[in-house]
């Protein structure tokens, strides 16, 4: 695959183009709820829709945000509004109003498009003076034939054409600057690793504002692919979908894969299945054999990613079974290095931080110079690509063969009694007991110890499985990791992007 950013970074929108470059034109493209586009079709709505944004919305580079659930709009508005040279700004529809207006103020917003419900949900002041607001199904049908088609855009690579907002769980949500290379790019270097092609069916599940989830879109297209959008209510309807378009690609969180492996799941919906991909959280050794058993052809692809720089790391199927807790190595177009607290690449089986370069790093935090320069900083004097660098903030290691392994968040490490310890040991160790689900370490404050661990599982409490629990980890961790406190629940608290909220848990814990 080529390296180099300008032998191979497009224009973003031209995405929409691929399907009939690689020979797909009559094949399904996008699968609605009413209707469905062909490659073809899809190439034809994304140039009506990105000539009628530029219609309404004339200035190059202003942000045009959509508020909705996955359809029609939400699907091909990234590849409309960077064919039109706008940013596109996704609003997860699990925000509520408040949230929404915060990253409508704050990204400059010019348009906001959303659904009726969402639109009614907002209080006076809300929408910015400048920032006009239409009803998705009015855009939808506004945006005809007869707008004037744009074409495929010039955009340069490192024109900007969208900003990502985070969950907010760890307060106000920030936005992350992309460029067409940014997007582009990974659409890419997925595509390539899962080696993907033209014949796949991905179902669309996750938030299409996390870029886990819009990458989804961007690399099935570029191979030719379908893409099914789905939001569910229960974890059935995910079931029921794999069955009913015999979906190939399935993208998840931990948290949604512990309530699918709990499903009995029928041959009709698992016999397509070639590939499953995970990030935003670490695969436990139970739950990759659960996934296993329901799955047998189907390879595995754990991941790891954090959105300043899209993805950074996967691990080969093949490695699965031989080194279930690793993070892999690096994805096409990522250098990741492993920097010491020395500033010096580390040594193999030394800790350090996650460092990672090359072209998917993201521009920084849209207007927001301060916490940009704590996280975006000029690369290692080592990297080959120079230029600047995302440093993660996580512990990770690297063995003798170049496979990575994760340690734990700096700003997550619980330092108790003088110890520095990794919330992520502590899970493992609760989750390779029975009786647990899922399980999250945090450190409270303790005036004997500065924090005090307390661990949070999910399962089923009784006088036996707590003891049980309680022999296990005596039995696996040191005395300074045992927890002061274990809180049995019967679901964990999940953030907009399907993510256990461990913001929320040590909030609560804290009162």
């Amino acid at each position: 695959m080529p390296s180099t950013l300008d032998e191979t970074a497009k224009p973003l929108d031209h995405i929409a183009e691929r399907g009939v470059e690689c020979g797909r034109a009559d094949a399904p493209a996008l699968v609605l709820r009413d209707r469905t586009f062909n490659h073809e079709e899809l190439r034809q709505r994304v140039a009506v829709l990105a000539g009628w944004l530029k219609g309404i919305v004339p200035e190059k580079g202003a942000r045009v945000a959509s508020w909705a659930a996955k359809g029609e709009l939400t699907c091909l508005l990234p590849l409309a509004a960077a064919r039109a040279g706008l940013v596109h700004v996704p609003i997860n529809p699990l925000l509520k109003r408040a949230q929404a207006a915060h990253i409508l103020a704050d990204s400059g917003a010019s348009l906001l498009i959303a659904n009726a419900a969402r639109l009614k949900s907002l209080e006076d002041g809300d929408l910015p003076a400048s920032c006009g607001a239409m009803e998705e199904n009015e855009a939808l049908s506004t945006a005809t034939t007869h707008d004037t088609p744009l074409g495929p855009s010039k955009a340069g690579p490192s024109e900007l054409a969208a900003i990502l907002y985070t969950s907010g769980s760890t307060g106000r949500p920030k936005g992350v600057v992309l460029s067409h290379a940014n997007l582009w790019l990974g659409a890419v270097s997925v595509a390539d690793y899962l080696k993907m092609a033209g014949d796949d069916v991905t179902l669309s599940v996750l938030p299409l504002s996390f870029d886990y989830g819009q990458n989804q879109l961007l690399s099935t297209w570029h191979v030719g692919g379908c893409i099914v959008p789905l939001d569910f209510l229960f974890p059935r309807d995910v079931m029921k979908a794999c069955a009913k378009h015999q979906i190939t690609t399935l993208a998840a969180v931990p948290p949604l894969w512990v309530q699918l492996t709990e499903l009995e799941w029928t041959p009709e919906a698992t016999v397509s299945m070639r590939r499953m991909t995970n990030s935003g959280g670490a695969l436990t050794t139970e739950l990759v054999s659960d996934l296993r058993r329901i799955f047998p052809d189907a390879d595995l692809y754990p991941m790891y990613g954090l959105t300043e720089a899209f993805r950074s790391t996967f691990l080969d199927p093949a490695l699965v079974d031989s080194h279930p807790t690793s993070m892999g190595k690096a994805i096409p177009f990522a250098e990741i290095l492993v920097v010491n607290d020395a500033g010096e690449v580390a040594e193999p089986g030394e800790e350090g931080e996650l460092v990672h370069c090359g072209p998917l790093v993201a521009q920084g935090y849209w207007q927001d110079p301060e916490r940009t320069a704590k996280r975006f900083k000029p690369a290692p004097r080592q990297s080959r690509y120079g230029g600047t660098a995302v440093f993660s903030g996580d512990r990770v290691r690297r063995d003798e063969d170049g496979l990575l392994y994760f340690v734990g968040r700096r700003d997550a490490m619980i330092k108790s009694a003088g110890n520095r310890i990794s919330p992520t040991e502590i899970e493992g160790a609760a989750i390779a007991c029975d009786q647990v689900q899922e399980a999250v370490a945090l450190g409270l404050p303790d005036e004997r110890l500065g924090h005090a661990v307390h661990l949070v599982v999910r399962g089923t409490e009784s006088e036996a499985s707590h003891k049980d629990l309680v022999k296990r980890l005596k039995r696996e961790l040191p005395s300074f990791m045992q927890p002061q406190t274990i809180h049995w629940r019967d679901a964990m608290p999940i953030n907009p992007n399907g993510k256990i909220d461990r913001t929320a848990l040590l909030r609560e814990l804290s009162q």
